[in-house]
């Protein structure tokens, strides 16, 4: 049967040569597997996307040389491929966790969580939620909605460890409870947070495999657990090292890294530019301009 693997940028900003890097990294993965590669595009959260970004991602892509095989713009079986357009599968996934009694509603607000995470108890000033309204009665719940406060919804996070092998990383193991606590799949606003939407989506859609940035390790248990909560297998996973600037810090859209117009604009070629993605990723020494398409079977791939 063939594997679904997928790259899925959010509009937020044009993609950075950080964002670029990993595109060609799940895309390699996907073509040397030959699987099917598909694109999606994470825009729930609408105050965040810029106007016409989608387009420039995708415009992006395809000059380096990288082709999807479903997307927004080719279509598909499996669609929509824009997150802005699956609220009512998202709708029904939280149906069955609260039918299930797997989620429950938290009416915190901001500053009383900001108090949380300040404290100095927490490990790692991460901020983990305490269960607060873990154990409110429906009573409780009824009163507070009938005052007019608006709940999110949590995951009841069961004790216990998640363990997975990273393709990458190797053997991870997380303690959500320690870690995150009851974690948001639903937050006040109505808008559908990211660790369900994801899991909706590559659910959904057959993802296989998932290869992503180093960043997103720490999220995956939640997701793992999301996946057996609702009944669905989970992917394997490959997270990437980050590309970073010179002070060591990940590029970030929220500082302005820079994509790819700086490049093109000093006469830059697509080959020049892929080939310096793979020598940084370490997939190609020599950083000789070079085609998505050659490194397929050229690149000095280090994951199996």
């Amino acid at each position: 049967m063939r594997g679904r693997q997928r790259y899925a940028p959010s509009p937020t900003g044009d993609l950075h040569m950080g964002n670029l890097q990993t595109a060609l990294l799940a895309w390699l993965a996907a073509r040397r597997m030959h699987d099917a590669f598909i694109l999606r595009v994470e825009d729930l959260d609408t105050p965040r996307v810029r106007p016409g970004a989608t387009a420039r991602m995708l415009a992006d892509l395809r000059w380096l040389g990288l082709d999807w095989d479903e997307g927004p713009d080719v279509g598909g079986p499996l669609g929509p491929y824009l997150q802005s357009r699956r609220g009512d599968l998202y709708a029904s996934a939280l149906a069955r966790l609260r039918a299930r009694g797997l989620i429950y509603p938290c009416f915190c607000s901001r500053a009383t969580l900001a108090r949380v995470a300040s404290a100095p108890a927490i490990e790692d000033a991460t901020p983990v939620y305490p269960g607060t309204c873990r154990n409110l009665t429906d009573a409780e719940v009824r009163a507070r909605i009938a005052v007019g406060h608006v709940p999110a919804w949590r995951v009841r996070v069961p004790s216990g460890t998640i363990q997975f092998t990273d393709v990458a990383m190797g053997v991870q193991e997380q303690d959500i409870v320690r870690k995150v606590g009851d974690f948001i799949v639903r937050r006040s606003d109505g808008v559908i947070a990211y660790q369900l939407a994801v899991v909706v989506d590559d659910a959904l859609m057959g993802i296989t495999q998932v290869v992503r940035g180093a960043d997103l390790l720490d999220s995956t248990a939640r997701q793992i657990l999301l996946f057996e909560l609702l009944n669905w297998p989970v992917p394997r996973y490959l997270h990437v090292p980050l590309m970073t600037d010179a002070s060591g810090a990940k590029l970030s859209k929220r500082t302005s890294a820079e994509g790819l117009d700086r490049y093109r604009q000093n006469g830059a070629t697509a080959m020049a530019v892929v080939g310096n993605l793979a020598r940084v990723a370490g997939i190609w020494p020599s950083g000789a301009p070079t085609t998505p398409a050659a490194l397929i079977q050229t690149a000095a791939w280090p994951w199996r």
